[in-house]
């Protein structure tokens, strides 16, 4: 379970103090997530998230997270709402840890990616794209390219523990993306996590944007291809030309590529890959013994990595 730092019945109703949500009549830990401790609750007024923000979130972010979340659902799109206490504030400390509660939200995530998933998804991030553009808080991308580049330092020494020779290649990488990563492209407010456990489905329709905690600025079309890579490859780790088609498609319906968006795609993809693979390989050479998350194989993402390596254009990804 997904959760570092727990609540008892006795914290849980000090804090719930500061709202007006009535009554608990449900509360449990939620097993999905892999940064902060997430709680199911149910209260007679509804049904709501408690967080408590981990080590890894910077309590100086919160208020960038808070308000993105009330701007978002202000415009319409589904994401959850933070539920602010009698004296006005969302953000508040539980346990020593900052912490706020949101809005629940209905849906599931899918287990395997459909070329219906793709579309709505490719419409819901144009739409998220277009609906920052008047969002006044700035929150720099803290794991785009230099970021990187202390994720390489904390793990090449032990990189080839997980595969011979992969420390070197990561360097190499490395070195080929922050020599040519383009730097001139539109900019705005992205998701950066947009994973299918980060969006809920009713009936193969979007319900619910999830998991803003990684939100930041930086080039719109990273976040894009965060997303080809993340729901677009199957379990062999090849590409599913027509959910990239749908995507791509769908996204480029609401939100049109720019012709320099469209070229970049590829260097785009591979720096997403190496982005996971490093947090990934970090968290799996730093696992501790008895945690309860189990850390995800950081070599899924240095297979699909290789791949946008070795194609010339969008054409790859079904884009005409």
């Amino acid at each position: 379970m997904a959760v570092y730092t727990p609540v008892e019945q006795e914290d849980l109703l000090d804090f719930l103090s500061a709202y007006e949500l009535g009554n608990v009549i449900a509360f449990k830990g939620i097993a999905e997530g892999v940064e902060n401790s997430n709680f199911f609750l149910e209260t007679d007024h509804g049904r709501y998230i408690l967080t408590l923000y981990e080590k890894r979130v910077d309590p100086a972010d919160l208020p960038f997270f808070i308000g993105l979340m009330d701007h978002l659902a202000a415009i319409g799109l589904p994401c959850p709402i933070p539920i602010r206490g009698t004296d006005g504030e969302a953000l508040r400390e539980l346990n020593h840890r900052p912490a706020a509660i949101i809005s629940f939200l209905k849906g599931m995530s899918p287990q395997r990616t459909s070329v219906e998933h793709c579309v709505e998804l490719g419409y819901a991030l144009a739409r998220l794209h277009r609906a920052g553009a008047d969002f006044a808080i700035r929150r720099p991308n803290a794991l785009s390219v230099q970021g990187w580049r202390r994720l390489l330092d904390a793990t090449t020494a032990r990189a080839d523990e997980v595969k011979i020779g992969l420390g070197r290649a990561l360097e190499a990488e490395y070195s080929d993306l922050a020599a040519n990563w383009p730097e001139d492209l539109p900019q705005g407010v992205i998701h950066a996590d947009l994973f299918p456990d980060n969006v809920f489905f009713i009936d193969n329709k979007l319900s619910g944007l999830i998991d803003f905690y990684f939100a930041c600025n930086d080039s719109l079309a990273y976040d894009l291809a965060i997303c080809l890579n993340a729901w677009c490859f199957e379990r062999d780790n090849s590409l599913n030309v027509t959910k990239a088609r749908a995507l791509l498609t769908a996204y480029n319906s609401v939100r049109r590529l720019t012709p320099a968006e469209r070229a970049a795609l590829p260097m785009l993809a591979r720096g997403a890959c190496l982005r996971f693979l490093l947090t990934r390989l970090f968290d799996w050479l730093n696992h501790p013994e008895g945690a309860f998350v189990t850390p995800k194989d950081p070599m899924e993402y240095w297979q699909r990595l290789r791949f946008h390596r070795g194609i010339e254009g969008v054409g790859a990804y079904g884009l005409d």
